[in-house]
Formats: C-alpha cells, structure tokens, sequence
C-alpha cells in the first residue's frame, strides 16, 4: 500500500510539473530598427511604400513647367491644397499616413505654400469664430482671411493581384493629379507603380 500510494504522488508530481511547463509562455523578442530601415514582412502597402511614393511623385510634380509658369505670372509661390485620395486596392491601407507623407513633401520642398485640408479648416474656423467673442480685439484673428488655394492635389491607389500555387504577384498604382481649383484645368498627371513578389512556404508535413 505504501509503495502505491508512494507511486501515485511521484505520478501528481511529475503531471503537475507537466502541466506548469505546458502553460510557461515565452516572452516575444523584440528589435529596435531604424525608421528608413526595409522590411517587408507581408507584402501589403507599409511605410516605406508611403514615403517613397510620395517622395518621388512629389518631386516629379515640382519640376514641372507648370511651377515656374505660375510663379513668372502670379509672382508667387503657388498654393496648394491635397484633396480626397481614395483607397481603390483590395487591402486595408492606412491612407492617412500617406496623405501626411504627400504634405510632408510639398512643405519641405519650399516651392509651394500648403493650406489646411477641408477637415483641419472646420477646427481652425471654429476656434476663430470662439475668438469673436471670447479674445481681445487686439489678439483676435479676422474672419474670412482665409489663403485661397490655387490647386488641388487628389489621387487614388489600386491593386492587382495574381498568384498560384503558393507564390502572389501585388501590384500597386497610385495615380495622382493636379488640378487648378479656378477653372477645373489638369495641369499634371503622375502615376507610380509598384510590383512585389510573394512566396508562401510550404508546410511540411
């Protein structure tokens, strides 16, 4: 009886300790790397993507004639506004990180000047309205004051995708264009593309 009942604790022990091991979790590892620094883990639209595009369909569009065509009539810096630019792809893309990296650019470039967007402008008349009748006269700012844009910068992006047996072609367009707010004129067309190759492994079995 003493060595059963010896055998029956040595067997609770050891399918405790089995069981404290099955529920030991492993802590994830984590990487710091820099922001500039590629990794594409899944193929989809990510940052370097949106940084990327912006930065050269941005630089496309500031060396074109129509720039130094306005500045030698106006005898200014143009405005600009950015527009809807719509998602039309088959994933989820954050499209607001890729509207920030588009402003981004036109701003730093120092060629244009940049105006809030339709949503930024809303918060910004409200708080001027508040103003009226809470600053000082001195301090506060005027109504309709507003800088006019003189174009619009709008866009999409779309997707194609191909695969078989394991291995997916993505392909990305982003189509944008610049159009004069006044008389509705398209006075620049870009289009970048971008292709990925994605294989999946195979389980083994």
């Amino acid at each position: 009886m003493r060595m059963e009942a010896a055998g029956w604790r040595i067997m609770a022990a050891v399918m405790t300790l089995a069981g404290m091991t099955g529920c030991t979790t492993t802590a994830p590892s984590v990487q710091r790397i820099g922001v500039d620094e590629v990794r594409d883990l899944s193929g989809r639209w990510n940052d370097t993507d949106s940084r990327l595009v912006a930065e050269e369909m941005l630089g496309d569009v500031l060396r074109r004639p129509w720039l130094g065509d306005f500045k030698t009539k106006a005898g200014r810096n143009p405005v600009v506004i950015v527009g809807t630019v719509r998602n039309l792809s088959s994933e989820h893309i954050e499209m607001g990180t890729f509207v920030k990296d588009i402003e981004r650019e036109l701003i730093n470039s120092g060629t244009v000047r940049f105006v809030a967007s339709s949503d930024e402008r809303s918060e910004v008349r409200a708080e001027r309205l508040d103003q009226q009748s809470n600053a000082s006269e001195e301090s506060a700012k005027r109504l309709a004051a507003e800088t006019g844009a003189d174009y619009m910068l709008k866009g999409s992006i779309k997707t194609l995708i191909d695969a078989i047996s394991g291995q997916q072609v993505k392909y990305y367009q982003v189509d944008m264009e610049l159009i004069h707010i006044e008389n509705n004129e398209k006075i620049w067309i870009g289009s970048k593309k971008i292709k990925k190759v994605v294989r999946q492994p195979r389980a083994r079995l």
